[in-house]
């Protein structure tokens, strides 16, 4: 009897044993897992951080080419000058051709190539406008069907904005498109996709409200929908990716004052701001300033 009574404390101590195992293998596990959605996180925060200071790199390089612009286009205004100062001077040297010829034909020739060169730049900040004036008929025809307190169309410091406001495209302190804000990027993808020179520069803006539910604070919010109206534009409608930039600015760029209800809702908005490639524009204000140099 003694024996029977020892073989059942082992068998009930194997129970117990094999029991307790099971529990620290499903512990284990949980922890495994734990630990794997913890290095996601971890990834995509990565991530994240890479492609903020990717957009902070692409935005000092848009502010550098437009300190370019600027810079050049006071020296055209220089030359201007120049031009208007050499033509004086070339009225003095014809009253006294035979004491200064030589100087004449040298003035002369430098007016020549001054003037071909206004000229050159001349014609390519028209065509820039007139470029700019055809994107921006092109979008209001395009975007005809909205309100405009749902959107607007205009143009400033030579780019074409088409101000999209939260009502259109977002439910408030969302960064999900509605399906009325998808039609509308579906009409400016259009556009787009028919005139591939157009750079793309995609910008949300808040109020002064701090936000409150699932996004940090009102920048995390402003650059959500920037991204989101990127996606949409890139994946559903094929949009290059090349072309395209998405900022967010919160509060700090507001077109309207917050301290009241309807300035507020104009400051909530998405600014969609096209320009036409400048390629030929900085390849003969390079040239010309190469040929300064030397």
């Amino acid at each position: 009897m003694n024996r029977t009574f020892t073989v059942t404390k082992i068998f009930v101590g194997i129970l117990v044993l094999v029991s307790s195992c099971v529990p620290t293998k499903k512990f284990n596990a949980s922890q495994a897992q734990l630990q794997s959605a913890r290095n996601d996180s971890a990834s995509l925060a990565q991530k994240v951080s890479k492609l903020e200071s990717d957009i902070v790199k692409l935005k000092q390089q848009i502010a550098d080419h437009e300190k370019t612009i600027d810079s050049k286009s006071e020296e055209i205004d220089k030359l201007s000058k120049d031009i208007s100062d050499l033509n004086r001077e070339k009225v003095k040297l014809i009253n006294d051709a035979s004491s200064k010829q030589s100087l004449l034909n040298k003035n002369g020739q430098e007016l020549l190539n001054q003037q071909k060169k206004l000229e050159q730049l001349q014609a390519l900040m028209d065509q820039q406008k007139m470029a700019i004036e055809e994107i921006r008929k092109k979008m209001a025809d395009a975007l005809t069907g909205f309100k405009s307190n749902e959107l607007t169309v205009s143009t400033k410091n030579g780019k074409v904005y088409v101000s999209l406001q939260e009502n259109l495209l977002f439910p408030s302190g969302s960064a999900v498109v509605n399906p009325k804000g998808k039609e509308a990027l579906s009409k400016l993808a259009d556009v787009l996709n028919a005139n591939p020179d157009i750079t793309v520069d995609i910008e949300g803006h808040t109020d002064s409200i701090p936000i409150r539910g699932k996004f940090q604070d009102n920048w995390d919010l402003s650059l959500a929908r920037a991204a989101s109206i990127v996606r949409i534009l890139t994946i559903d409608y094929k949009v290059s990716p090349e072309r395209v930039i998405a900022s967010g600015h919160s509060q700090y760029e507001p077109v309207q004052t917050n301290s009241t209800a309807e300035g507020r809702a104009l400051n909530r908005r998405t600014d969609i701001i096209l320009s036409p490639k400048l390629d030929e524009l900085f390849k003969l204000l390079q040239t010309s300033s190469a040929k300064a140099d030397k």
